[in-house]
């Protein structure tokens, strides 16, 4: 939620949406309430749902069935340009004959707003973007992020109680991502408005986002916050796609206090109720595993299992290791950076605490190409 900026945002809720294309479903049966300034992601793989979602909720796309509602009141058949909601798309959509300040203008030109007015919206807009300095030239002599810059601008200056993002940091390099990541985040709480954003990227969803919806095949998985959803994700398919993970598939046996998995001769338990249908695998991410070599005395109530290092790679503050495991499984580890280090082809042992490890059904939805 905003923290400094005045509310002023809608709340957004679709209870039950569906839409259909034939006989495939795009959304099948969608429910989200999204709170007046908070600032909702919309993540998932391509095809997921997510940015028919959004243009559901622009009005670009009628739902099939199921209600929606923004600030209260039905938008359903409403159309799009009587919803008063701002939209910023990946491509900017800046009209190339006009200069900064007008394409900013425009909006306020179709709402019939007073020129001296229109102005001061203007220049107010400009400068929440840090683009004041640039209201007199065209877009063909900005750079890519001073587009998307000004794209924003243009989408906020008629004070929209909501703002919706179709992946708009998609075409831009990383350094300028991340440095306009920071701004988006910025105006949120500037503003108040009520911000939904659509991305693929989870580094980008877990840096902007009070809460993030994970979709998956027209579904929504889980709703939460990034700690929630990277510590306690409910489905394998939002622990693989939310970080790293290492997936542990194995027998498994069960007390009603722990489960253990039997994975090619090596046992591993986690002191944990198994919740789901299905077959339970430990989901365990990559700072809470150790790599150690064989031999080493052990640590009371570790777990360990036979590796070998199948790659290994250096990111300047620690290292990250593939380990094949017995059953030819791979494991990924996040090291800090010390003098110990190893190589390619060394046999070693992964190492953690069943508390640690997130037990999950194995669900074959998990197995969704992540892209």
């Amino acid at each position: 939620m905003s923290e400094t900026g005045k509310q002023r945002g809608a709340a957004i809720d679709l209870s039950a949406v569906s839409k259909a294309y034939g006989s495939f479903r795009a959304l099948d049966d969608i429910s989200l309430h999204i709170e007046a300034g908070e600032f909702m992601t919309l993540l998932g793989p391509s095809g997921s749902g997510k940015t028919t979602t959004l243009n559901v909720i622009a009005g670009f796309t009628e739902v099939s069935a199921g209600s929606l509602q923004v600030g209260g009141r039905s938008v359903v058949g409403m159309p799009a340009h009587k919803r008063n909601i701002g939209v910023v798309f990946q491509h900017y959509a800046l009209f190339p004959h006009m200069t900064v300040g007008r394409n900013v203008a425009y909006p306020l030109s179709l709402r019939g707003v007073a020129k001296t007015e229109r102005e001061a919206r203007v220049k107010r807009a400009l400068d929440m973007v840090r683009m004041a300095d640039f209201a007199h030239r065209y877009p063909s002599e900005l750079s890519g992020g001073q587009q998307q810059r000004v794209a924003l601008a243009r989408a906020i200056v008629f004070d929209p109680p909501l703002l919706l993002m179709d992946e708009p940091l998609g075409a831009l390099d990383k350094k300028l991502r991340e440095w306009l990541q920071l701004e988006i985040k910025r105006i949120h709480r500037e503003l108040g408005t009520t911000f939904v954003y659509v991305t693929h990227d989870q580094e980008e969803a877990l840096v902007l986002s009070d809460r993030i919806a994970v979709f998956n095949r027209g579904k929504i998985e889980q709703v939460g916050t990034g700690r929630d959803l990277y510590d306690a994700p409910e489905t394998l398919f939002v622990g693989r796609f939310i970080g790293d993970s290492t997936v542990l598939r194995g027998q498994s046996r069960g007390d009603g206090s722990s489960t253990a998995l039997d994975i090619a001769g090596e046992t591993v338990t986690a002191p944990l109720k198994h919740a789901g249908r299905g077959q339970p695998v430990m989901l365990l991410r990559p700072e809470k595993l150790a790599i150690r070599r064989p031999g080493l005395g052990r640590n009371d109530g570790d777990n360990r299992l036979s590796g070998t290092i199948s790659e290994a790679i250096y990111l300047g503050s620690g290292s990250k290791y593939e380990i094949r495991l017995r059953d030819g499984s791979t494991a990924i580890v996040r090291s800090p950076l010390t003098d110990e280090s190893f190589t390619i082809g060394e046999a070693v042992e992964l190492c953690f605490r069943g508390e640690d490890a997130k037990l999950v059904a194995d669900d074959s939805a998990a197995d969704t190409t992540l892209t």
